[in-house]
């Protein structure tokens, strides 16, 4: 999976993380807590979930989108957000 770029989203607590698709990655999925990304044994979310003020996450196959506590802010978030993506490293690697 690739980084592409972030785009807002109507809901000034989410954002959008367009990404190239890892053809071996799950099918789409949402986690409302780390415990259910835990329990599905899923690295990408959990890494995410590791980011302060996160409140949830889809990763679906051309995006993933997360949410953030209201009072958490998206600089520091945008950064983890994409260094967990980078650790998942492309998808021809």
């Amino acid at each position: 999976m690739r980084f592409s770029h972030f785009e807002t989203t109507p809901n000034p607590n989410a954002i959008k993380c367009v990404i190239d698709p890892d053809p071996w990655d799950k099918s789409p999925r949402s986690y409302f807590t780390p415990d259910q990304a835990a329990r599905a044994n899923d690295p990408l979310a959990q890494d995410l979930f590791a980011t302060k003020g996160v409140t949830n996450v889809l990763i679906h196959t051309r995006f993933i989108t997360v949410c953030k506590a209201p009072a958490a802010k998206w600089p520091a978030i945008k950064r983890s957000i994409k260094a967990a993506i980078l650790r998942r490293g492309p998808a021809d690697a």
